[in-house]
């Protein structure tokens, strides 16, 4: 399978510099002529790694890539965020910018709270039941991460949750992501081919669109996303069976689930960002990825169609399709 490769892609977003994906393939003892390259887009590049990689194999350039994305927050160089946007336009923290979000949208903190304590009950659960197994890669002695399955009192914590970023804003670290370490990749194929290696395809890559709003509400740019994606599609919200949303803050995921009238028993079923984490560039790749086990998990409910998508900074929202093969 290694030398049917074409390249590698992935996001990142505050590492130290250089060609990462090069590095990895390299690292991973890949053949020399598998290249790899590195993109950012914020917050959304592991996901645009992984719609680049689907283009690719439909244009014809290729036939098999590994596309994803990697974060090494703690180890990261740099002592403050990237520039998102120019300052005469707006370019704000990304809590700030979450309090935007709330402000705009009218979305109070026992809403925000609400919502957490939702992503977080899923999140263990799913946990307890063994559903994150299949995702995670056991890294040396280390299978998961014992600070996140270790169970806290969520209600009590967000209560006593004070706003963060604003004085008297809504915005608390009860109710956002953390900051987080991660990887994510996955083999993105052209369906013959991978038939012809052996290979079950679960999803096939349908649409994508990428959307851009004001700098500062950057929690709400998936929601023109969606709605230009699932229109240019002629379908609706009724029509897609599983939706993933990165949850950076609450704010932003009611935002976009209440502007859009996503249900939340159709709504990152298994928790989110806001408790396992938000590693920037390979946010998007963990998205897809918990789409492809899902899929499987529920083969029994006839599911047709999943989407996945994501905020970042500077304002831009990219959401991508996909056809559940059964």
């Amino acid at each position: 399978m290694e030398n049917q490769i074409d390249d590698i892609i992935l996001g990142n977003v505050v590492g130290p510099g250089g060609n990462v994906a090069r590095v990895s393939a390299l690292e991973a003892d890949l053949p020399l002529f598998v290249p790899g390259v590195t993109i950012d887009r914020q917050c959304s590049a592991g996901l645009e790694a992984i719609r680049m990689a689907c283009y690719l194999v439909q244009g014809g350039a290729g036939n098999c890539y590994i596309a994803g994305g990697v974060e090494s927050t703690s180890t990261s160089p740099f002592p403050s965020k990237a520039r998102f946007a120019p300052d005469k336009i707006g370019d704000p923290d990304m809590g700030i910018a979450a309090e935007n979000v709330a402000e705009k949208y009218s979305i109070s903190k026992e809403t925000q709270d609400q919502y957490a304590l939702l992503s977080y009950t899923r999140s263990w659960e799913s946990h307890s039941k063994g559903d994150f197994n299949q995702e995670i890669i056991p890294i040396g002695d280390y299978a998961q991460d014992e600070v996140f399955s270790k169970k806290r009192k969520m209600e009590e914590l967000l209560k006593r949750a004070n706003p963060v970023f604003k004085k008297n804003g809504t915005v608390t670290a009860a109710n956002s992501c953390g900051i987080h370490d991660g990887a994510s990749a996955v083999l993105v194929m052209e369906e013959n081919v991978a038939i012809k290696n052996g290979l079950k395809p679960v999803l096939r890559f349908v649409d994508s669109q990428v959307s851009g709003v004001h700098p500062n509400y950057p929690g709400a740019a998936p929601i023109p996303a969606i709605q230009d994606l699932l229109t240019r599609n002629n379908l609706t919200v009724a029509d897609i069976d599983l939706f993933e949303i990165n949850e950076a803050f609450s704010s932003k995921i009611i935002a976009c689930s209440n502007e859009l009238s996503i249900p939340t028993s159709k709504l990152n079923v298994c928790g989110g960002a806001l408790s396992i984490g938000h590693p920037y560039g390979a946010s998007g790749s963990i998205l897809i990825t918990r789409l492809f086990y899902e899929a499987q998990r529920r083969k029994q409910l006839d599911m047709n169609y999943v989407l996945a998508a994501i905020g970042s900074g500077g304002g831009i929202g990219l959401a991508v399709l996909f056809e559940v093969i059964k």
